[in-house]
C-alpha cells in the first residue's frame, strides 16, 4: 500500500473514525484542554496495541496490507460498527472481514422460525449443524431431522435421505461447494475439520467432489422431494443468514406449485393430526 489511491481512502477512513470519538467513549481519561478532536493518534495506538509510529505511517498510506487481526483490533479501539469493520478491511486489504461466530443464534431467528407454522424451516451454522428446526420442517424430513443433525451429513451419508432427495446429485454438490466455502471462512474450526474428515472418508463421491474445488453459496433454489406417505413436492429454498456476522443461517422452504403446496398441506395436516394438535392453516398455492 502506497500513499496515493486506496492507502489515502484507509487513512481518511481512520482519522474520521477516530476524531468522532471522546476519550470517554474509548474508556480512556480526558485529561486536559484538546485543540483537536476526537482521540489522538497515540491513543488509538496504545487501545489497538500497535507501536505509535506504525499507526502513523498506516494513516499516511505508508505500510504494506494489515493483517486481519490487526484492523479488528483497529475496530475494537475505534468502536466501529459491524458495517464499518467490514468497510475497514475492504478498503484495507480488499476482503471481508472474518465471521465473529457466537454459540446461539440470534433470538429474533428462532422467533421467526416458530412464527411461520405452515412452512418448513429451520436454523443452522456454518458447519451445517442444525440448531433448530419448527413443527413443518419435522414434518416433511421425518423425526430424524432434529437439532443435533448435521444436514451434510444427512444428505451424503444417510439413505434415507437421500432416497427422499430426487435432485440428490445436485443437492450434494451443492453441500460440498458450501461446505468448501465455508471452511475457507473458518479454517480454524476443529468442528468443521472434523465433518469434512469424516465425509471424506466415508463418501467416495465427497471425496471426488471436495477434490475438484467446487465453491458455491446455497442461497436459493429448488428440489424435489419424496415424502414417503403423500408423495412428490417441489419446494424452493431461500437461505437467509443472520446480520451479526455468526454464520447462522435459516433455512425456509416454500411449495414452488399448486400441487406442491396441495402435498404439504396434507404432510402437515397428517403429522398434526398423529400429534393430537389442531388442524393447520394451509399453505398459499
Amino acid at each position: 500500500m502506497d500513499g496515493t489511491g486506496s492507502g489515502r481512502e484507509l487513512g481518511a477512513f481512520l482519522r474520521a473514525m477516530r476524531e468522532r470519538l471522546l476519550p470517554q467513549d474509548a474508556g480512556l481519561p480526558s485529561v486536559g484542554t484538546r485543540r483537536t478532536p476526537g482521540l489522538r493518534r497515540q491513543e488509538v495506538a496504545q487501545l489497538a496495541a500497535v507501536s505509535i509510529d506504525w499507526y502513523i505511517r498506516l494513516e499516511q498510506g505508508r505500510v504494506g496490507t494489515p493483517g486481519a487481526a490487526i484492523l479488528d483490533a483497529l475496530a475494537d479501539a475505534l468502536r466501529l460498527t459491524d458495517a464499518e469493520r467490514a468497510h475497514l478491511h475492504l478498503i484495507a486489504r480488499g476482503a471481508q472481514p472474518p465471521s465473529r461466530r457466537t454459540g446461539e443464534p440470534p433470538a429474533s431467528l428462532r422467533a421467526i422460525l416458530d412464527g411461520m407454522p405452515s412452512l418448513p424451516a429451520y436454523l443452522s451454522d456454518f458447519r451445517l449443524d442444525v440448531l433448530a428446526r419448527n413443527t413443518a420442517a419435522a414434518a416433511l424430513f421425518g423425526p430424524g431431522f432434529e437439532p443435533g443433525v448435521n444436514a451434510a451429513r444427512l444428505t451424503l451419508l444417510d439413505p434415507g435421505t437421500r432416497a427422499t432427495q430426487l435432485d440428490w446429485e445436485r443437492i450434494a454438490r451443492e453441500t460440498v461447494g458450501n461446505l468448501r466455502r465455508n471452511s475457507a471462512r473458518h479454517p480454524d474450526d476443529a468442528r468443521l475439520r472434523a465433518v469434512i474428515a469424516e465425509l471424506r472418508t466415508e463418501s467416495p463421491k465427497f471425496a471426488t467432489w471436495w477434490d475438484d474445488h467446487t465453491v458455491q453459496d446455497r442461497s436459493h433454489g429448488s428440489k424435489r422431494i419424496r415424502h414417503p406417505q403423500a408423495g412428490d413436492l417441489t419446494v424452493c429454498y431461500d437461505n437467509l443468514t443472520s446480520p451479526d456476522g455468526a454464520d447462522h443461517s435459516l433455512t425456509v422452504l416454500t411449495p414452488a406449485d399448486e400441487t406442491s403446496a396441495a402435498v404439504l398441506r396434507t404432510i402437515l395436516t397428517d403429522h398434526a393430526n398423529r400429534l393430537g394438535g389442531t388442524r393447520l392453516r394451509p399453505v398459499a398455492g
